[in-house]
């Protein structure tokens, strides 16, 4: 057991760094060319690793934080590639078997993130805080998957930027509870969403303005985010 949980260990570091490493450089390059996906890509594979390692080293040791923000990263990383294949809904093009099962996996974890997080003694603000926005994006997600007609334009590039850089900041936030000792608590986790929940913002705005009509447009949309 030691030398399995050493070798997840040295596994969720590399993948991490090089999530790290790789997403500000998608977010560099031109938008929906070629070294735009290679880097999503593999920025989207270094979060499942990350991921997927620290679940299962949370499980085995009981490190709730880990748990959290491992599943936390898992979910938006493949709620922001998802949503590429969302760009005709209401257009011809249906829901998947998959798109209901995950919004609804998410929406269950997420709540009861939540309630753990209010419920729990002593109080628990880093399940709080990410159950609360894990919740509201699922909700939201359920509301737009429901909603008749085609969806607003440019939506789908909106998902594909929050769900991507909302797994980096989920990422950034356990690297630095678990790493960055100096910053004290709740700021060792909260300081990535307070710094890059703007960045988020300013991204969903520079490349979707409101009114854009970026679906209807004949102007090829550009896609923004590690990803595409």
């Amino acid at each position: 057991m030691e030398t399995f949980l050493l070798l997840n260990r040295w596994l969720h570091i590399t993948a991490g760094f090089t999530g790290f490493l790789v997403a500000p450089v998608a977010l560099l390059v031109r938008k929906g060319g070629a070294a735009h996906r290679f880097w999503g890509r593999v920025f989207l594979w270094a979060m499942v690793v990350a991921g997927t390692t620290a679940i299962l080293a949370a499980s085995i040791k009981g490190l709730t934080f880990l748990l959290l923000t491992g599943v936390f990263s898992l979910y938006l990383a493949q709620f922001g590639y998802r949503s590429l294949a969302h760009q005709r809904l209401g257009r011809g093009q249906r829901l998947g078997l998959y798109d209901w099962g995950s919004v609804l996996l998410g929406l269950g974890l997420f709540a009861g993130t939540l309630a753990y997080g209010l419920w729990h003694r002593p109080f628990n603000l880093a399940m709080v805080v990410f159950g609360a926005i894990g919740l509201l994006t699922t909700l939201r997600q359920l509301r737009a998957f429901r909603r008749p007609g085609p969806w607003p334009a440019g939506q789908w590039l909106r998902n594909h930027i929050a769900g991507f850089v909302g797994a980096y900041i989920a990422a950034v936030s356990a690297f630095s509870a678990t790493s960055l000792r100096f910053i004290s608590f709740p700021f060792n986790f909260l300081w990535p969403t307070l710094v890059l929940v703007p960045l988020l913002v300013w991204l969903q705005r520079h490349y979707v303005p409101a009114g854009s009509g970026l679906a209807s447009s004949n102007k090829k949309p550009r896609a923004a985010g590690p990803g595409q």
